[in-house]
């Protein structure tokens, strides 16, 4: 064995390499994706922030702080996801625009 192997095993290795290099390619994507969420987040976060410290009682819509809180780590919790889930999509279809179609150049 060693170096040597039959053209199957060659064309077998390609095939993994292609899956593993597709699967990096979207990992990063994904964590891309992740990446703008953050920022997305923390711009939204800001922003909202002042505008309660100009006027909690108008733009905390009878909230307390606590719930606020509350809703600041449920909002997390779904802009992650979105932010992932995005990341995988565009992954996906970037992979195909690029390596299966080949219709950038």
């Amino acid at each position: 064995m060693g170096f040597f192997c039959d053209s199957s095993q060659h064309v077998s290795l390609d095939i993994e390499y292609e899956i593993m290099k597709k699967n990096f390619y979207i990992f990063c994507f994904t964590v891309l994706g992740i990446l703008l969420q953050f920022l997305i987040h923390g711009l939204l976060e800001r922003w909202y922030i002042i505008l309660l410290l100009k006027d909690f009682a108008k733009y905390s819509y009878g909230f307390s702080w606590a719930q606020l809180f509350s809703v600041h780590h449920a909002l997390t919790f779904i802009l992650l996801l979105i932010g992932s889930l995005f990341g995988f999509w565009q992954g996906r279809i970037w992979w195909k625009i690029v390596y299966e179609n080949n219709k950038i150049k």
